[in-house]
């Protein structure tokens, strides 16, 4: 017996919470699905792939110079929902580590009437 899986992209838009190759791979299979995609980066991601690849990406704490604080900007649950916000994301991929397991983000992100795609 074989099922088959419809999903509609019409209308939705995917914010990636990740980097490195599995934020790739993610835009990668988005774009199959013809799904537009929303990269998050710090400054020293700027020239990633994952920024390259996505249709729009989006600078983590553009004002801070610190890198190592910088770098948190993958954990700051608030500015990443307020970014889906202000650019009509409808879904959230949080990749593996960051934010995959944290339940108070599926929570905000729900709030705000995001679905993310990972454990709730």
């Amino acid at each position: 017996m074989s099922s088959s899986f419809h999903f509609s992209t019409k209308g939705h838009k995917l914010l990636v919470a990740n980097r490195g190759e599995i934020a790739v791979r993610i835009i990668q299979t988005a774009k199959r699905l013809k799904l537009p995609t929303v990269a998050i980066y710090a400054s020293v991601d700027s020239t990633a792939p994952h920024v390259q690849l996505a249709d729009e990406s989006v600078l983590l704490r553009p004002d801070d110079d610190n890198l190592a604080s910088n770098a948190k900007g993958y954990l700051d649950s608030e500015a990443i929902a307020d970014i889906c916000v202000r650019l009509n994301v409808t879904l959230v991929h949080p990749g593996y580590g960051f934010l995959s397991e944290n339940a108070d983000f599926a929570r905000l992100l729900e709030s705000r009437g995001i679905k993310l795609l990972g454990p709730s």
